[in-house]
């Protein structure tokens, strides 16, 4: 794959494969809590105090319902620390990942 977007999904990065180890990790945490990977993905977003919605991606009006669903899951403390054993607070799997940095929040673009 070339640039862009799609090449963060790139089956030959290593950071896809940290990926896809990731969610074989979670899987079994969802397993034990009795909710689906994606509900889980959804309750644990919805569980940080800062976060007061979450963005969900459905390409179906069934998937959309399904992580709706997800919105009523509430995790416990001992399912929510099992999830950063996986990947500790502040983790981040690929450089790609860090954002995009506004140009206008640069020294040179500021006021003062």
């Amino acid at each position: 794959m070339g640039g862009g977007f799609g090449s963060r999904f790139d089956l030959d990065r290593p950071e896809t494969h940290r990926r896809f180890e990731i969610v074989d990790a979670l899987r079994p945490i969802a397993d034990k809590a009795g909710v689906s990977l994606p509900h889980m993905s959804v309750a644990f977003t919805l569980a940080h105090p800062a976060v007061t919605s979450a963005i969900v991606g459905p390409r179906t009006m069934e998937q959309l319902e399904d992580l709706l669903a997800g919105a009523d899951v509430r995790l416990d403390g001992d399912v929510l620390d099992a999830i950063d054993e996986v990947v500790p607070p502040g983790t981040l799997i690929d450089e790609a990942d860090r954002g995009w940095d506004p140009p206008w929040m640069e020294a040179s673009a500021r006021r003062r």
